[in-house]
């Protein structure tokens, strides 16, 4: 267990994009968007904090929605966090900041802000919005000038695989100081997202290639291997080495359901993933969280269930994406799709480090 434990909290649904892959608007028209009002965002707060008062955990706030700016109480709820002197990340949009936003944000304790970029020009502005693409490169220099750390995340998928080099390039390029990307997860829609095992190993390989030769250059960008099939990756080149004082049956990273994470949205509803729609574990207005994670949250610590990575060695730091496995097989605990280990956790034959 992390000694801190991480909030994804969802305050609005309100969003100035229609992403084609966004969880509230992929399925079509999304008729009610919804918010917190203050008083719910204040009794949610303090369930977090009694929460982690019980576990002995230390709080951290992953502030989203939609775009949390929106919030007509967003500043206030920053005032809340600075009152008790916790950071926080953002994860918005980048169409509301300024130099003098971001001056804002870094003094209420903001420590980084997350943007997306999920293809070059063309390929984001069709999954996003004409010109976020330029906007979003452009507010990096806000953020960054604010002394807010400032990241790009990618969210990879079939369509856009290709891309991800490039995309490397230009928040390289922008000064960008966190880069990662993560899976595209399958919700019943129509976009095309599907990769193999050895075309996402593929795009491993390259993108490894490519942050060695800017880590060789000195560059300053932090490249965040956020995926956990990269453990499998690494351990495959021996850059990743089991511990010899590992300790059976522990679990020391990996996929953080369950461990160290729970997603709340605007309704209040309380998710051990967002990622896997149908892992509702409670309501934050109507239960204490303390008491969901040693109840409900129990059904996503049952390591025994993997059907693949119970058997790999592995276990313990990687577990793949139960997420994806749950959008493509219909079963969190079934095989990652993108894992390229055999069905007995081993690697297969004949791949090259």
């Amino acid at each position: 267990m992390k000694p801190y434990f991480s909030f994804q909290w969802h305050i609005t649904d309100e969003c100035d994009q229609r992403c084609k892959h966004c969880y509230i608007f992929s399925a079509g028209d999304h008729t009610c968007l919804l918010s917190m009002n203050w008083e719910q965002m204040e009794n949610t707060f303090y369930n977090c904090l009694d929460f982690c008062e019980v576990y002995g955990r230390t709080p951290y706030f992953y502030i989203t929605g939609g775009d949390p700016i929106l919030h007509p109480d967003f500043w206030r709820l920053l005032e809340l966090m600075h009152e008790h002197d916790i950071k926080f990340t953002i994860l918005g949009n980048p169409f509301h900041l300024n130099d003098q936003i971001c001056r804002e944000l870094k003094w209420y304790g903001c420590e980084k802000y997350q943007l997306s970029l999920d293809g070059l020009r063309e390929t984001h502005d069709w999954f996003r919005k004409p010109g976020s693409f330029d906007c979003t490169l452009e507010k990096i220099g806000c953020i960054n000038r604010a002394g807010i750390r400032s990241v790009i995340m990618t969210t990879v998928s079939k369509t856009n695989r290709m891309e991800v080099p490039g995309i490397i390039d230009e928040v390289v390029k922008a000064g960008v100081n966190v880069f990662a990307f993560s899976r595209y997860v399958p919700s019943g829609g129509d976009l095309d997202a599907s990769m193999t095992a050895q075309e996402y190993r593929e795009l491993l390989a390259i993108c490894d290639k490519k942050f060695k030769e800017y880590e060789t250059e000195g560059c300053e960008t932090y490249f965040n291997k956020k995926d956990h099939l990269w453990t499998l990756y690494e351990y495959e080149t021996g850059e990743f080495k089991i511990p010899e004082n590992a300790g059976k049956g522990m679990i020391y990273g990996g996929c953080n359901c369950g461990n160290c994470h729970l997603t709340i949205l605007p309704s209040g509803d309380v998710y051990a993933c967002r990622r896997v729609t149908e892992s509702k574990v409670g309501n934050v207005f109507e239960d204490r969280l303390a008491d969901l994670w040693v109840t409900s949250v129990e059904t996503y610590r049952d390591y025994e269930k993997f059907s693949k990575c119970s058997k790999c060695k592995l276990l313990a730091w990687c577990r793949g994406c139960p997420a994806v496995a749950r959008g493509t097989y219909g079963d969190f605990y079934a095989n990652d799709p993108q894992c390229w280990a055999d069905e007995n956790g081993e690697l297969f034959q004949g791949v090259d480090g």
